[in-house]
């Protein structure tokens, strides 16, 4: 990920964590693909605890995946091994990662809280945290790095997986999911607005 496109929390929480395990994997054969895939198996560890109803544990792990998550990209440019691949396939990977802890939030939500329609509300959520992470990839392509980093909005990636991590921990998987889900379509609907502002400005 360019640092340009950086939440909160990777750059003043998760960088703290992720550059110096970079540097200390620069001196082993991992590469940055393989440190993606073990984000991933973080997020579906998550998901396995989750189901599990063992909250803190998951939540513990969600907050991890992220971390690991920034490693790939770090450990990358130490080794200059950034490569266009490299960034689709963790794309790809994280998409897989958002998914899964969506859904280990709706189960756990199913089995030990009492609100109605958690997978329902689970479906949705993931659904939004999807089309964030697609509406950026767009705005990179029609606008360019620089108007994506100045449409980050309220649920980049790195606030959510802490708010979900957040909501694991103390029991309330549900309304993590409810907050994320709905930030994540006003940052949607955020973007689109602004994106058409600044074409519409834009014209001759």
């Amino acid at each position: 990920m360019s640092q340009g496109l950086e939440g909160p929390v990777s750059r003043h929480i998760n960088r703290r964590l992720s550059v110096p395990i970079a540097e200390t994997l620069k001196r082993t054969p991992i590469t940055p693909n393989q440190v993606s895939v073990i984000a991933l198996l973080i997020a579906f560890g998550a998901l396995a605890l989750l189901a599990l109803g063992r909250n803190i544990e998951a939540g513990v792990l969600i907050q991890l995946s992220s971390v690991v998550d920034g490693v790939d990209g770090d450990l990358a440019r130490a080794k200059g091994m950034a490569s266009q691949f490299g960034g689709v396939f963790d794309a790809v990977l994280d998409r897989y990662a958002d998914v899964a802890i969506a859904g280990g939030m709706a189960w756990y939500a199913l089995e030990h809280e009492d609100w109605t329609q958690p997978l329902l509300v689970g479906m949705l959520a993931a659904a939004g945290f999807l089309m964030v992470s697609y509406s950026r990839a767009r705005l990179e392509r029609e606008g360019g790095p620089d108007v994506a980093s100045g449409l980050l909005g309220l649920a980049s990636r790195d606030v959510r997986l802490l708010m979900l991590a957040v909501g694991a921990v103390t029991g309330q998987a549900y309304w993590a999911l409810v907050l994320m889900g709905a930030a994540s379509y006003a940052t949607v609907a955020w973007r689109l607005w602004a994106f058409r502002r600044r074409v519409a400005a834009a014209r001759p």
